[in-house]
């Protein structure tokens, strides 16, 4: 499947049906989650590998990952309503897929790659950290979306937890008007994918 014919399919996962704020649920644009199943399938991380999908929301890089020929796919997240959206999306898509909703900090099996796009922190601080300290006691490569002010910290962060950033690429991620609380009607902010490892 070349990556324009998976943007497309990725393109009709529907958003949250009802997003909250505090488990900063903004959803991967398809454009971004195509270029980041690619950039791991380049790196052998995908196909044939068993992959997972930490706070999976509606299911785009467990979904992807499955289309691009993952041995297996777990998409995990806290909130039923999103994993019943993503298990819908699914199963339109022809994506084989298991889900399961729990708090990530519990969840516990073993994988080859770790694909996803945690919190950001914008409504709790250090909200990434418990994701990717999950991430990598699951598995020995990670793929993780973050806000690129965070950079320095998460340099920090990844050496503490005895691993190294091999490879990282940078996104303008378009925000929505989702909330009360946003004044613009779109916003874009700057983030960095790290490839942990």
């Amino acid at each position: 499947m070349r990556k324009n014919e998976l943007e497309r399919m990725l393109q009709t996962i529907p958003p949250h049906r009802s997003p909250r704020p505090s488990l900063e649920q903004y959803c991967t644009p398809a454009a971004i989650a195509a270029d980041v199943l690619y950039t791991a399938l380049t790196f052998g991380d995908v196909e044939g590998r068993r992959v997972v999908d930490l706070g999976c929301g509606t299911g785009v890089f467990a979904i992807g990952a499955a289309l691009l020929g993952a041995a297996s796919v777990m998409g995990v997240d806290i909130d039923p309503d999103a994993t019943a959206d993503a298990m819908e999306a699914a199963s339109r898509l022809g994506a084989d897929i298991e889900l399961t909703v729990g708090d990530v900090k519990e969840f516990r099996c073993e994988a080859d790659t770790v694909i996803m796009n945690p919190p950001f922190g914008a409504q709790r601080k250090k909200a990434d950290r418990p994701f990717l300290e999950a991430a990598v006691r699951i598995a020995p490569v990670v793929y993780s979306l973050h806000n690129a002010s965070t950079a320095p910290f998460l340099e920090k962060m990844v050496a503490s937890l005895d691993r190294e950033i091999s490879f990282q690429k940078s996104y303008k991620f378009g925000i929505p008007h989702l909330f009360e609380f946003h004044d613009r009607k779109k916003k874009e902010i700057d983030v960095i994918l790290l490839r942990i490892c």
